[in-house]
């Protein structure tokens, strides 16, 4: 490289090689001498010199693109990287040589192809700002704050009317949205906004203290909600975007095919679960590993955590724990406040339990995209997730003690034990490992449970001349209204409480794998009923249950996560225990409302923005529509032994 230098670029006597330890020397006494002191008379001086760079290596770098010598780019813009922000290195502590590099490259490759380099300039942007941005919180946060007073005094004085305002407000403009789109799309979506009411009633009703339940928190939490649904599945940029990100997601998982194709051989897809499926959970498991070991996740985590916490009023640690169950799981996003366990409340510890039962790991979420469920949908429930299980758990079971951390920047996440990246890695693949025995092991125990059990109730059924009675045909039955309220249609709803039973009694790998069947069945194009039995159901069915399956809250993660925490906790096991049930409960209303929301924004009718229904897939129609081409001696879905084991 400094050959290179030497070689092509030099100007006044001196190679740009001695132009760049020219740099260092300058970074170094910037380092000694921060910017905003008096004595930085000899820096700045230095400063001044150095800029003399700064034209002639912009002048190379045009005049290097117009010859089109790449090697004389690279160079020079280098250069004028290291030139240009050498006082930025010293505000932020950065390594200056790594950091010149990079922007080098960035300008390099806008140079030579813009277009191909927009994602990295975008990157790049996006990562300066939000260094910037901490950067000046840091530094004048409170001076911000406190100039703000005046304000702030406003708003309290007149919070009472201003409260009562805005909700007024927002209710008047929810009745004028939800009045417009019926006239457009039919009355389904009244069916899921009615539903949504129903669960916060009976959250309400069935709550711990119903007259200490904080509105703030449950309003703030369904409102976050709605606007994260609304701006996924209705605005075309939002559902573009999240569109985007799952393809990417689908593209960057598919990489973990390398390694099971070197392990297992060619034929590895030809056992789909075992070895297609659970690496993708080794991999990611990798690279969650990385990006905490580097502090991407922690920093994402506070700062979404922080967001909640400011607007829904909930206290810093379960803010956090919701903000880590979006990547993490119900046993990892725990670890993010464990030298807080012992001290939060009980009101506390619900949150924390019931945000691990309403969203599901980063790493899981890879395996069912590799199921075939669509991603956007994945991504999307566990962002809309994290909100609604905050505003659930507090108001299933309300604050009435006083949280012993109230400040945020009194936490200080935990980014492990590796001492380097490598080390990174190799403890994120060995602690997958785990997971994916006790993923297969609980698939082998819980699919022979469900055959056994379909057997017995087939024979118990047969003395009532009743063979086909099954245990999906039980749940179908007791969740089918769970199902209706949620927007799906009367023909789907048998069906989608049918995986829902799946996904409560047993978990939501049986309940994806079967939806996963569905799809293809759908997409096969093969007739919809046979001998009067639905084969599958509706987009837009398909797209509420995924939805509605997004989360761990089932009986074998209730073991699961009472375990973890009084592991971390021990004086605190007698609480953990007691919290239980009830944020197993919140942790499925949480993804019911979810639901709710979904189905009230899906649209109906292929062609309606975004068009995610137009992929080849049947349209739904109008309600009408689906009551003329309804079955009305419709019977729910058969399962048996070979429906799972394929």
């Amino acid at each position: 490289m400094g050959s290179n230098f030497g070689t092509h670029f030099c100007w006044d006597g001196n190679t740009a090689l001695e132009q760049l330890k020219f740099s260092h020397d300058c970074t170094e006494i910037l380092k000694q001498k921060p910017w905003l002191k008096s004595q930085n008379t000899q820096c700045m001086h230095t400063l001044s010199k150095y800029e003399t760079c700064f034209k002639p290596s912009y002048n190379k770098i045009v005049h290097s693109s117009q010859v089109g010598n790449k090697s004389n780019i690279m160079s020079a813009c280098l250069l004028w990287s290291s030139c240009l922000f050498t006082p930025i290195y010293c505000m932020f502590s950065i390594n200056s040589k790594f950091v010149s590099g990079f922007i080098a490259m960035v300008i390099a490759a806008c140079i030579l192809n813009f277009y191909q380099a927009i994602g990295l300039l975008v990157i790049t942007l996006v990562t300066a700002f939000f260094l910037l941005w901490d950067w000046m919180m840091e530094r004048y946060g409170d001076r911000v704050w406190e100039e703000l007073s005046p304000v702030r005094d406003l708003f309290n004085r007149n919070w009472f009317w201003i409260r009562w305002v805005v909700c007024v407000l927002l209710l008047v403009g929810v009745v004028c949205w939800l009045a417009l789109d019926t006239a457009k799309q039919g009355t389904r979506q009244l069916v899921s906004f009615a539903g949504l009411l129903v669960f916060i009633f009976l959250m309400v009703v069935f709550s711990k203290s119903p007259f200490r339940i904080s509105w703030q928190t449950l309003l703030w939490g369904t409102g976050l909600q709605f606007v994260f649904g609304l701006l996924i599945l209705r605005t075309k940029y939002g559902y573009i975007a999240v569109e985007w990100l799952g393809k990417q997601a689908e593209i960057f998982l598919s990489y973990a095919d390398v390694g099971s194709e070197f392990v297992f051989g060619e034929s590895y897809a030809d056992h789909m679960f075992a070895f297609k499926v659970m690496p993708v959970l080794v991999f990611f498991s990798t690279v969650i590993s990385i990006l905490y070991y580097v502090g991407f996740m922690p920093w994402l985590i506070l700062k979404i955590g922080f967001i909640m916490q400011v607007t829904m009023g909930t206290s810093p640690t379960e803010s956090m724990a919701a903000a880590g169950n979006i990547f993490l799981g119900q046993t990892e996003s725990p670890l993010l406040i464990r030298p807080y366990i012992s001290q939060l409340t009980r009101s506390e510890i619900h949150a924390v339990m019931t945000g691990g039962f309403a969203s599901i790991a980063g790493s899981v979420m890879g395996a069912f995209i590799a199921f075939g469920i669509e991603s956007s949908h994945l991504l999307s429930a566990s962002i809309m997730s994290a909100p609604a299980s905050l505003a659930i758990s507090k108001t299933f079971w309300p604050e009435t003690e006083t949280p012993c951390v109230t400040v945020t920047s009194s936490i200080k996440l935990d980014k492990g034990d590796s001492k380097n990246m490598l080390e990174a890695a190799s403890n994120g693949a060995s602690s997958a490992a785990g997971l994916v025995a006790n993923v297969i092991t609980n698939i082998i125990a819980f699919l022979a449970l469900l055959a056994f059990l379909d057997a017995a109730l087939s024979w118990l059924g047969a003395m009532f001349d009743y063979p086909q009675l099954s245990f999906s045909v039980i749940c179908s039955y007791l969740f089918m209204p769970l199902a209706f309220m949620m927007g799906v249609s009367w023909e789907d709803s048998f069906i989608v409480g049918e995986l829902i039973g799946l996904k409560t009694v047993f978990n939501e790998f049986v309940a994806y794998q079967k939806l996963s069947e569905l799809i293809n069945k759908r997409k096969a194009g093969g007739p919809e009923y046979v001998d009067n039995v639905k084969q599958y159901i509706s987009v837009h069915s398909e797209t509420i249950a995924t939805y509605a399956l997004c989360g761990f809250a089932n009986f074998a993660s209730l073991g699961m996560m009472v375990g973890a925490l009084s592991g971390m906790a021990p004086e605190r096991s007698t609480d953990i225990s007691n919290c239980g049930i009830r944020a197993l409960i919140a942790g499925s209303v949480s993804s019911f409302m979810t639901a709710c929301i979904a189905g009230e924004l899906l649209p109906l009718l292929c062609g309606l923005p975004p068009l995610f229904l137009c992929d080849g897939a049947p349209n739904i129609g109008t309600d009408h529509q689906i009551q003329a081409n309804g079955n009305s001696s419709f019977k729910p879905l058969q399962l048996s032994k070979s429906t799972f084991l394929g």
